[in-house]
C-alpha cells in the first residue's frame, strides 16, 4: 500500500497487506501521497486521476519569481552544485552569508547498513566540494517575507486542476493539504489513513487548517510546502536545494558511522537532542522533549558543522530525484539520477526527503537517522514537511572561489 499524493488518489485502502519494511516507513516520513486521499474522498471515486500517469504532464519546477545568477546560485531541477577537479575545498571562500554555515569539503561513507532501509544501500564513498548550508530549516518568518515580496501562492493554496480530476464537481476542487490528526483510540499501525487527514484550507499559514494560524510560530519551520514551493523560495533567495549527498554529509557533522547526527547515545547526559515522537504512536505524544508538533528552529544543540534540526522536526526536501538504492563505487559530487522511479508507485515523480520529523521515533519510524531516506511526490506537502537551502561558492574558470 502506498500513500496517495495530491494528484494520485489511486493509492487506496484496498489491496493485499505489505510487510512493514516494504511500505510502512514512508507513512511517518514524507507525505508522499496521502494529500490526494482527502481529495479522492471529497471528489468521489472515478473522478480523479494522477497527472503523473501522463508523461506529457510531468512535474516541473515552479516559475522563477526572483532573478538569480545560475552560475552562483543553482536552485532548480537543472541547476547543479559547483564541482571542481581539485581536492575538496576545506576553507570557506569568504564571510558566511547570513544564516548559513560553511560545510568543508571532504569524503564520507553515504548510506545505511540498517536492514530495514534497503533503499539506502550500498554504503559507498562520496567526496564533496565545500558549500554553504542554512543553519536552520526555513522558518515561517522567512517564508512570509518571500510571499509578501513576490505574491507567491503555494500549491496547497491553489485549487486542484480540473484536468486532473475529470468529472469532479467544481465545488469539490478545494485547496488544502495533509494534516496529522491523532486518532481517538488505538488503531492498526498498518493503516496510516487513521492518522492523516486531508484538510481543506490547510496551508503554510494555517498548519492545522482554518482556525489555526502562525501566532507564536514565527520561528517554527514552514510546513505544507511541496518541492515546487521550496524551489521557488530557493530561487528567490538566490540559493538552491542541497543534493542528497550534501544533506547527509552536512547532517553527520563530521562524524563517521554514528547512529545519530550527534553520536551513538540517544540522550547524552539525559538531554533531548531531537524533536521526535515519545509515547504510543499515533495516539499519544507525551512531548517529553517539550514539543507535541514542530519546535522553533534551534531548540536543540547544533551538530559538528553548526547546523540544527538535521534530525526530526520536519522532513526536508533535497534536489535529487528518488530511486531506491545507490550506484556502487566512489562518487564525486553526485547529483542523483536523471529521473524518478518508485516501484511502489510507478509513474509518480518523487524527490528525496531527509531528516525525519516530529512523528519519528525508534519505536516506530527511524527515518530520522542520518543515513535514512524519505521520498515525496513533488507537488505534495504536509504538516511535517519543510526544507532548508544550500549555496555553492562562485568559481572562476580556474576553479577558485571569487
Amino acid at each position: 500500500m502506498s500513500k496517495p499524493s495530491r494528484r494520485n488518489p489511486s493509492a487506496r485502502r484496498a489491496g493485499p497487506p505489505r510487510r512493514r519494511p516494504g511500505w510502512l516507513w514512508p507513512t511517518l516520513g514524507v507525505a508522499t501521497s496521502l494529500a490526494a486521499m482527502g481529495l479522492y474522498l471529497v471528489i468521489g471515486p472515478g473522478a480523479a486521476r494522477s497527472r503523473a500517469s501522463d508523461p506529457s504532464r510531468a512535474v516541473t519546477a515552479a516559475p522563477v519569481v526572483h532573478e538569480v545568477v545560475a552560475e552562483n546560485h543553482p536552485g532548480s531541477a537543472t541547476d547543479e552544485p559547483s564541482s571542481s577537479p581539485e581536492s575538496p575545498s576545506k576553507n570557506p571562500p569568504g564571510p558566511a552569508p547570513e544564516g548559513m554555515a560553511w560545510i568543508p569539503g571532504g569524503t564520507f561513507l553515504m548510506g545505511s547498513t540498517d536492514g530495514t532501509m534497503r533503499d539506502a544501500l550500498p554504503v559507498h564513498e562520496v567526496t564533496l566540494d565545500g558549500f554553504w548550508m542554512d543553519r536552520t530549516e526555513v522558518t515561517n518568518r522567512q517564508f512570509e517575507r518571500f510571499v509578501r515580496e513576490t505574491g507567491y501562492r503555494t500549491v496547497a493554496e491553489r485549487p486542484p486542476d480540473p484536468k486532473d480530476f475529470p468529472g469532479a464537481p467544481p465545488e469539490n476542487l478545494v485547496p488544502g493539504s495533509l494534516v496529522f490528526t491523532p486518532p481517538v483510540g488505538k488503531v492498526s499501525l498498518d493503516e496510516p489513513y487513521s492518522w492523516w487527514r486531508y484538510v481543506p484550507g490547510a496551508d503554510w499559514k494555517h498548519p492545522e487548517g482554518p482556525g489555526s494560524d502562525l501566532a507564536g510560530r514565527e520561528d517554527h519551520p514552514v510546513v505544507h510546502v511541496c518541492w515546487d514551493d521550496a524551489i521557488a523560495f530557493a530561487r528567490w533567495a538566490g540559493k538552491r536545494l542541497p543534493t542528497e549527498a550534501e544533506w547527509e554529509y552536512a547532517a553527520r557533522g563530521g562524524l563517521e558511522g554514528k547512529r545519530y547526527v550527534w553520536g551513538d547515545e540517544f540522550r547524552p547526559e539525559g538531554r533531548w537532542r531531537v524533536n521526535n515522537w515519545q509515547g504510543p504512536f499515533p495516539i499519544g505524544n507525551t512531548a517529553e522533549d517539550g514539543y507535541p508538533r514542530t519546535a522553533p528552529v534551534g531548540s536543540f544543540p547544533p551538530n559538528g558543522f553548526g547546523l540544527v534540526d538535521m534530525a526530526g522536526n520536519v522532513w526536508e526536501w533535497c534536489a535529487d530525484w528518488y530511486r531506491p538504492g545507490y550506484p556502487s563505487g566512489p562518487r564525486k559530487d553526485p547529483r542523483g539520477p536523471d529521473s524518478s522511479d518508485d516501484p511502489n508507485e510507478p509513474g509518480i515523480p518523487k524527490r528525496v526527503q531527509r531528516g525525519g520529523s516530529f512523528l519519528c521515533s525508534d519505536l516506530y519510524c527511524t527515518r530520522y537517522l542520518p543515513g535514512a531516506r524519505g521520498k515525496g511526490a513533488t507537488d505534495s506537502g504536509a504538516s511535517h514537511t519543510g526544507f532548508r537551502c544550500a549555496l555553492s561558492p562562485r568559481r572562476t574558470h580556474e576553479g577558485r572561489p571569487r
